[in-house]
């Protein structure tokens, strides 16, 4: 894993800024497609019914859109624009991330977290681009400076093994994790 200094990140302020200008559009057809890279294989997944909390959801939440459609009940939170600590005092039948894990300032504490927000048996999606081959300071990802975490495949397979969890790549960028 590659994380950032403390002091390269952006102050709060400038970080929000940023989210701001990304265009997380619900109704966009593209940005669906993108989304259901993580959202068709995880639903192939779940129980009916199942509960799920989408992590990191952005300043205009569309995944948990998405999985309501398919009958699923979401809550969302975010730290900027869900603030709503309430949905981090239950428990889920899987929670999503997506493109969020390389935003967390203590990947440590934050997966920790989702781990006691996970009942047993429950799934963990990640969707974030890896970090492989490519030369780092070459690499797109590591352009945006709200970006502070990197993960590699071995990253994937410690966190799997640290939490006791099982772990599935239905694609390159989607990690899955069951509790």
């Amino acid at each position: 894993m590659v994380h950032m200094s403390r002091e390269c990140r952006l102050d709060p302020i400038g970080e929000r800024k940023r989210y701001e200008t990304h265009e997380n559009d619900s109704g966009d057809p593209g940005y669906r497609r993108f989304l259901a890279r993580l959202a068709d294989p995880l639903v192939a997944l779940l129980s009916p019914g199942a509960t799920g909390l989408d992590y990191g959801s952005g300043p205009g939440p569309t995944l948990s859109v998405m999985l309501e459609e398919k009958g699923f009940l979401m809550s969302i939170y975010d730290p900027f624009f869900a603030p709503d600590r309430a949905a981090l005092s239950r428990t889920y039948d899987f929670i999503t991330c997506t493109e969020t894990v390389e935003h967390f300032f203590d990947p440590g504490d934050e997966f920790e977290r989702l781990s006691g927000l996970l009942r047993s048996g429950g799934r963990l999606a990640l969707m974030t681009e890896i970090l492989g081959a490519q030369e780092f300071d070459q690499w797109r990802y590591v352009r945006d400076a709200t970006h502070v975490s990197f993960y590699r495949s071995t990253t994937m397979e410690w966190l799997a093994s640290h939490f006791g969890w099982s772990i599935e790549r239905p694609e390159a960028t989607v990690v899955f994790f069951k509790k």
